[in-house]
C-alpha cells in the first residue's frame, strides 16, 4: 500500500503535483475557456467540436478529429477529461471531471498563457514521460 504524504497546507504531495501537471496542460494545449465551460454542462465529441460554426472560439488553430482526440486522450490521463458512458459503453464524446472542474476555478477569466519553459516541459512530459 502506498503512503501519501499529507501536506499541513493542503492536498497530498502527489496530487499537488498531478494538479501542477494538468494545469501546465491546460495552459499549453489549444482549448479555450469556453471548451472547458462547454464540456461541464454536456458532453461533447471530436467531430463535433470541429463542426461547430463557432469551433475557433473553443479551440485556437485549425482543428481536425484526429488532433482534438489526441489533445483529449491526453486530458484523460491527466484526469481533466472522462468519456462519456451510455447503455453501450463508453462514447466519443468528452465531459470535464472534477479535477478539470477546480483547476479551471483558480482562473476566472482565459486560461493564461504558457511561458516557454511551461511549453517545453509539458512537451517532454507529454512525448517523453520516462525522460
Amino acid at each position: 500500500m502506498q503512503h501519501r504524504a499529507e501536506t499541513a497546507s493542503g492536498p497530498p504531495l502527489n496530487d499537488r503535483r498531478a494538479l501542477n501537471r494538468a494545469g501546465q496542460a491546460l495552459r499549453c494545449l489549444p482549448f479555450r475557456r469556453a471548451f472547458y465551460d462547454a464540456v461541464t454542462d454536456r458532453a461533447l465529441s471530436s467531430t463535433g467540436l470541429c463542426s461547430r460554426n463557432d469551433a475557433s472560439s473553443l479551440c485556437r488553430g485549425a482543428p481536425t478529429p484526429d488532433r482534438i482526440e489526441a489533445h483529449w486522450i491526453w486530458l484523460i490521463q491527466l484526469g481533466v477529461l472522462r468519456r462519456e458512458v451510455d447503455g453501450q459503453g463508453l462514447t466519443e464524446r468528452v465531459r470535464l471531471t472534477p479535477m478539470g472542474r477546480e483547476l479551471l476555478a483558480q482562473w476566472p477569466g482565459e486560461i493564461p498563457n504558457p511561458s516557454g519553459l511551461d511549453r517545453l516541459l509539458h512537451g517532454l512530459r507529454r512525448w517523453r514521460p520516462r525522460l
